[in-house]
């Protein structure tokens, strides 16, 4: 059954290029890698199904989706010693450039919540079980959805397209539901993200945390979104081009954190690495060092790489060549100085291992099980426990490639 989801994803992936082409449009693996719920099917067990609830009150403040329909979450209550304790997860998937990428992506479940699921699976940091999520197994746990592919941080409109980007207003709507239905009396919470949410948790974070009164313990969690600036195989910058269509298209420079406005362009202000040490509520980034995502889509896309010298190497690492796994040491000695100012703050988390993967805290197998990936023997569920509670400092870097065995790396046929 595993084999025939991934030729299905594959096929999707090769339908989906030709459609939309990398340069444009670099959601498409992205989210297929975030779809495929590799912790449920391995693990062989029945996770919690969580319903969809629409934002009702959205759509008077026009915070509204691609394609103008209401936003969404799903809500699983806490209970017991988590009743008063929150974890928002912010939904990744992409980012549209452009128009045409846009227009495609309000058909979908990123742009519409006409096409969303009507329940998921809440599993890793959304599980309901102590055995699987032993820190918020109980506390009220949130998916935010996402569907408006600018990490929840746009505010204009394109009316010759019928698009609207409102990404924004979205946030505020959906902080403002929960608000009223008990977040205001939080003691504890934590916003998290995976991938374009794990930028989204970065870029809202402060602003998160003055929801609160300074009483309530709030911090966040980035997972997957720390997304570099780096030069690809080309010699040119991919994802810099992609985030300044972003940027520009949906209006995103007016919601950007104004302590780096001023001192850089706004589409640098897009990238994390230009953001974290700047950031007074405290952050933990959970991230692989060989993030796959960046990888595919950042690092050696297919427009970057024409001959397709590096396409066997970007589906599987183990088929990279040596001067291509040189290539791939220098991204993880550029990721660690990126994080070198913000991990002297005591107040910060890190958790950095060196796989080939893309999003760890959603994915069971990943978050807490029996074969976890570790570093010194702590599973990430138990080094952000650690850093949340204040029990331990957690700042924990992996040994470079091959050296931890605990992986489980994402590989692509």
């Amino acid at each position: 059954m595993m084999k025939l989801s991934w030729v299905w994803i594959v096929i999707a992936i090769a339908f989906l290029q030709l459609v939309t082409g990398f340069l444009d449009f670099n959601e498409t693996e992205l989210s297929l890698i975030e779809a495929f719920d590799f912790g449920v099917s391995k693990l062989n067990y029945n996770p919690l199904m969580v319903g969809l609830t629409l934002i009702t009150s959205a759509g008077a403040k026009g915070a509204v989706c691609l394609d103008g329909t209401l936003p969404g979450y799903h809500w699983h209550r806490g209970y017991g010693s988590g009743a008063n304790s929150w974890l928002i997860q912010l939904e990744g998937g992409g980012w549209c450039n452009n128009v045409r990428t846009c227009v495609y992506r309000k058909k979908t479940r990123r742009g519409s919540s006409t096409y969303m699921e009507k329940q998921i699976p809440f599993t890793g940091i959304l599980s309901d079980k102590a055995e699987q999520n032993p820190d918020f197994f109980n506390w009220n746990r949130v998916k935010l959805r996402y569907c408006d592919g600018a990490s929840f941080t746009g505010d204009t409109e394109n009316k010759a397209a019928k698009l609207q980007f409102r990404g924004q207003r979205i946030w505020l709507a959906a902080m403002e539901d929960l608000m009223s239905k008990g977040m205001r009396n939080a003691k504890q919470a934590l916003l998290s993200g995976c991938s374009a949410g794990g930028l989204a948790s970065i870029l809202h974070c402060d602003e998160f945390r003055n929801m609160f009164p300074r009483t309530s313990k709030v911090k966040c969690l980035s997972d997957a979104g720390l997304f570099l600036d780096a030069v690809d195989v080309s010699g040119g910058r991919t994802l810099r081009s992609l985030y300044n269509g972003v940027v520009g298209l949906q209006g995103v420079q007016h919601n950007l954190p104004r302590i780096c406005t001023i001192r850089r362009d706004p589409t640098s202000c897009f990238f994390p690495q230009n953001l974290i040490s700047n950031i007074r509520t405290s952050l933990f980034i959970l991230n692989a060092a060989y993030d796959s995502w960046q990888i595919q889509s950042s690092i050696a896309p297919p427009s970057a790489d024409p001959h397709g010298y590096w396409h066997e190497c970007r589906l599987n690492h183990a088929k990279c060549s040596a001067s291509q796994m040189r290539f791939l040491q220098g991204f993880r000695i550029e990721m660690l100085n990126a994080i070198k100012g913000f991990s002297q703050s005591r107040e910060n988390g890190l958790f950095i291992n060196s796989c080939f993967a893309h999003c760890q805290t959603e994915r069971q197998d990943t978050w807490f099980a029996a074969n976890s990936p570790e570093i010194r023997n702590k599973a990430i569920a138990i080094a952000v426990g650690d850093w949340y509670f204040d029990r331990a400092g957690v700042k924990i870097i992996d040994c470079p490639y091959p050296c931890d065995k605990s992986c489980h790396n994402l590989v692509f046929k």
